[in-house]
């Protein structure tokens, strides 16, 4: 029997790199993630094939965890997905904390000297970084949902006293290591999800993203440490397979923001005013048909979405209506930013749920490069990465990062609810520029207009 498990583990294992690799695809995507999610049915079926297990409570825990799990998945919507993906994420390291916990409750003879050095140390790491993924998602989970605010909070000290935190952290944590105590343990658990706490709340809700791609790389971290607590090869694998491709995402992202991680983690962006340059002239809005008017003539269309995309849930119209330009001789083009939205890869999701073909959808660098030749760029609910204040004003919290050139277009439409200012609170220039036309409202509406004035 445990040649079976060991050699199905393998198999998962092999199934878990395959699926992985399958999502670097569109095309591939949804078979990857079918075929990673039967590693892991593999996985749970032969583990629960052990001895000594205690059945009544792994169903209890099955039933209640798949019917939380069905409802959800069923009733989010693609608005809610980023704030379900922190939950998830919070969850993960959640788990790993209390397999920790159970591990140092079960075993008796814990305070033993003789007990495994390495076995404490990885009981410590999976309470360490579990609790730090857990609350810290929860924040985000709070500054995504709108539940508190999601700009930068931040207070007098701070900085001292996440250090403070984090050292007395690793302090306590070489003590348990060497002596086995439980107050060590306990005073791990509490500081450990203090310190998740007050590592997000100073993080803006512009590098959302880049923090909920960081803390799902922690849980992958946190289920390998748990891996080592229970001596479950499987579980050491996928968790590393998490933790590892969940960094190189958070370089890619960081990098497309041209900052570092310590940037995104300590630098408190939109906690203060800054000196950003005052943005002068007036927004100018024009209406459904007059828009019309223009993208008939035109040859070639940008859509740049954004979070309000989401929101509105427009992106079956977006797609409806970037069908009848093309009918209509226009080139169909989407740009998409690495950080637009609220998670890694939102906006390629809700595209794709709309069936908008892949070879349309064009990285930041390629519509950079074409931008100057495009007749019409439609900006839907996007802001940070499309302002001109990332390459011309020195002043400004976004300054030097890389944004799609939207404002080089002959003719820019941004479709907004309000003249107020993005997710992050910074104004945008964009839309008081000569070339820009403000289209306000919700977005699928707008779209939808549009798309009867197509219709005739």
């Amino acid at each position: 029997m445990e040649f079976l498990i060991n050699l199905s583990y393998i198999v998962a294992s092999v199934l878990f790199i395959l699926g992985i690799k399958m999502l670097g695809s569109a095309t591939t995507a949804r078979k990857g993630n079918l075929i990673s999610a039967i590693g892991m049915l593999l996985a749970v079926v032969v583990t629960l094939l052990e001895s000594g297990l205690d059945y009544p409570w792994i169903v209890a825990g099955l039933l209640i965890g798949g019917a939380v799990g069905t409802v959800w998945a069923k009733r989010v919507e693609m608005t809610g997905m980023p704030e379900l993906v922190a939950l998830f994420n919070g969850f993960g390291g959640l788990a790993s904390l209390l397999v920790g916990w159970a591990e140092y409750a079960r075993e008796r003879d814990f305070t033993a000297s003789d007990y495994p050095t390495f076995t404490a140390f990885a009981v410590i790491f999976a309470i360490l970084v579990g609790g730090i993924t857990f609350t810290g998602s929860l924040v985000a989970y709070l500054k995504l949902s709108g539940k508190m605010s999601g700009s930068a909070l931040t207070f007098s000290g701070q900085k001292a006293i996440n250090a403070l935190v984090f050292l007395t952290l690793v302090i306590v944590s070489g003590i348990f290591v060497v002596t086995h105590a439980g107050w060590a343990l306990y005073l791990i658990i509490v500081l450990s999800l203090a310190l998740g706490v007050l590592g997000v709340i100073p993080i803006g809700g512009g590098d959302m993203p880049v923090v909920i791609s960081f803390l799902n790389s922690f849980s992958g971290i946190a289920a390998s440490a748990a891996g080592f607590v229970i001596f479950n090869n499987v579980l050491i694998v996928a968790g590393c397979l998490v933790g590892a491709s969940g960094i190189i995402l958070t370089v890619i992202m960081c990098k497309a923001m041209n900052r570092t991680l310590g940037n995104v983690l300590f630098g408190s962006f939109g906690a203060g005013s800054g000196q950003s340059a005052a943005v002068e002239g007036e927004m100018k809005a024009i209406s459904t048909q007059d828009a019309f008017f223009i993208l008939e003539a035109a040859q070639s269309v940008v859509f740049v979405p954004g979070y309000g995309m989401a929101v509105a849930q427009a992106q079956h119209a977006v797609k409806e209506l970037g069908s009848l330009l093309e009918n209509n001789g226009a080139e169909v083009r989407y740009a998409i930013h690495p950080v637009a939205g609220r998670m890694p890869g939102h906006m390629n999701v809700l595209l794709a749920e709309a069936d908008v073909p892949y070879e349309q959808l064009c990285e930041m660098d390629d519509i950079n490069a074409i931008i100057e030749t495009v007749d019409v760029a439609i900006i839907i609910g996007a802001n940070d990465v499309v302002n001109p204040a990332a390459a011309e004003d020195e002043g400004s919290p976004i300054y030097g990062m890389p944004i799609i050139n939207a404002y080089k277009a002959r003719t820019v439409f941004a479709l907004k609810r309000g003249k107020g200012a993005g997710f992050s609170g910074l104004e945008n220039s964009l839309f008081f520029r000569d070339n820009t036309r403000m289209i306000y409202g919700d977005a699928k509406e707008t779209m939808t207009g549009l798309v009867a004035q197509f219709k005739g």
